[in-house]
């Protein structure tokens, strides 16, 4: 499981992003991916492009996506940018 950090707003996403990647290259026997946001308490909306780039490199390897623990503040965000679907919960 991928973790994000507490704080992921657009000054932070590049470094997380990186972070994000090599645990999608670690995980080499995973046929999903799931990203852990319970964490994350400031955000802006460079969190919600995180995730979709990692959605994006998660299926380029073959892979589902889900994520856990997305605060509801940042589920009515991505709403908001009509994305919500693009970012299953996690079972």
């Amino acid at each position: 499981m991928l973790v994000l950090p507490t704080k992921l707003t657009h000054d932070e996403a590049p470094a997380c992003m990186r972070m994000l990647q090599k645990g999608l290259a670690g995980q080499t026997d995973a046929s999903a991916t799931v990203v852990d946001a319970s964490a994350l308490v400031q955000f802006d909306s460079s969190a919600l492009a995180v995730l979709l780039e990692c959605r994006r490199e998660a299926s380029a390897l073959g892979r589902g996506f889900a994520v856990k623990g997305l605060s509801p503040r940042l589920r009515e965000l991505a709403a908001l940018y009509g994305i919500a679907g693009l970012l299953p919960a996690a079972p």
